[in-house]
């Protein structure tokens, strides 16, 4: 019996395809257990990866250094689950693209959790050339605040304040560069469950944005605006809808509410003890992260990035403590940038006579306690340099450390 022939479709100009009866059968049921790709989905009208690559002449962020058009064409006909496509990624640093003396910016933001997976290529080398670590081994963490040596100790002559604050993402959210409104409301509605479960441990109050004022802030925390970087990358999208901020009793812990991330625990001191604030720093996001697991909500943690949030320049640890301390004389010596970068430190002037904020240059590679060492050691340091050049012959070379 002669085989059926089956017309040949015009798509095939050399020859068509072999088609089996039974593999005609099962066909549809086997098509619909293969995993569509997003960008499958997405009808652009872009043209050509060449066409599209951007100009990157007088962009100064590590996005502009390391992007490359082969690696753009790689990345180009990609998107995430939630739709999130190559351009996306890398449009913040095309918006706020730097300035060539002033402080270097990752150039980029994720949208969600699986562009640092979809997009590794990319944000690999991101997270190297920022941080200054190779992605060869996995990242710990450490909230064990009594391995922290110092820090209770500092001269308050010489330490004004301090801060820590760490950053979260939910799983299976798109990030604030990228989520909508509903998705926004859904997160501002998890953290009201999630923080009214710690009410009797951890009394506070939580306040729409649209309500807050600095005297409801208090002294010890900084208010969050719609600055203009967030406006011009997309975070502050729809600002203030469904961002708000819980601010406990005493006022020295807050936690933000879809500002950079979903989540930004903040505990914040006017006195000199950062170990303080480290402690309760830890001691509540564990507690919180326990109410959001109780919610069936994790937060995002892959085993080479460590907590995964919106910025490259903050996985890892999500951690960013500081310190305000009053230099009087180092600020001024030649060698200071290259003492900040051997202790893993960056030094901000507040505005205020001769206060500078020293915080965390980076947030990958050591564990929380680890960085938070780097800060207490560095900032002694930074003491003792000052307390030096008092001399006008006083000389620190002697101090300068070796790379930490």
């Amino acid at each position: 019996m002669p085989k059926k022939r089956y017309p040949e479709p015009r798509m095939w100009k050399i020859k068509p395809p072999i088609e089996y009866p039974m593999e005609m059968k099962y066909r549809p049921i086997l098509e619909s257990l293969v995993p569509l790709d997003p960008m499958s989905l997405i009808r652009l009208k872009r043209g050509t990866p060449e066409e599209e690559f951007p100009s990157l002449d007088q962009n100064y962020t590590v996005m502009g250094h390391i992007l490359t058009l082969n690696m753009y064409k790689r990345q180009y006909d990609r998107a995430t689950d939630s739709g999130v496509i190559f351009s996306d990624v890398i449009q913040p640093g095309l918006e706020d693209p730097g300035q060539l003396s002033g402080p270097v910016s990752v150039g980029c933001l994720a949208g969600d959790a699986q562009c640092y997976i979809l997009f590794c290529d990319f944000f690999d080398r991101i997270i190297e050339a920022y941080h200054g670590y190779k992605m060869t081994s996995n990242q710990e963490s450490d909230f064990n605040y009594d391995n922290l040596k110092g820090g209770d100790d500092f001269d308050r002559e010489y330490v004004l304040g301090c801060e820590v604050r760490m950053s979260r993402c939910i799983e299976d959210f798109s990030f604030p560069v990228h989520c909508c409104r509903g998705e926004r409301r859904q997160l501002l509605s998890l953290a009201k469950k999630a923080l009214g479960q710690v009410e009797e441990e951890l009394p506070g109050q939580l306040h729409s944005l649209e309500e807050l004022t600095e005297d409801t802030l208090g002294e010890a925390l900084t208010m969050e605006t719609a600055t203009d970087v967030r406006r011009r990358t997309g975070v502050a999208r729809d600002w203030p809808d469904a961002r708000a901020v819980w601010i406990s009793k005493e006022g020295n812990l807050a936690v933000w509410i879809n500002i950079d991330d979903h989540l930004q625990l903040v505990s914040a001191r006017t006195d000199s003890n950062i170990k303080k604030a480290f402690e309760s720093a830890c001691v509540h996001l564990q507690k919180l992260e326990a109410q959001y697991r109780k919610l069936r909500r994790s937060f995002v943690w892959k085993q080479h990035l460590g907590w995964v949030v919106s910025s490259p320049a903050e996985v890892g640890t999500g951690l960013k403590a500081s310190v305000q301390l009053k230099l009087r004389h180092l600020p001024q010596h030649k060698r200071l940038q290259n003492i900040l970068e051997r202790l893993r430190l960056c030094m901000d002037f507040t505005g205020s006579s001769e206060v500078y904020k020293v915080s965390n240059a980076h947030t990958i590679g050591f564990t929380e306690v680890e960085l938070m060492q780097l800060l207490v050691d560095g900032v002694k340091l930074l003491i003792v340099m000052d307390r030096t050049l008092e001399d006008p012959e006083g000389s620190i070379d002697h101090l300068v450390p070796a790379q930490k």
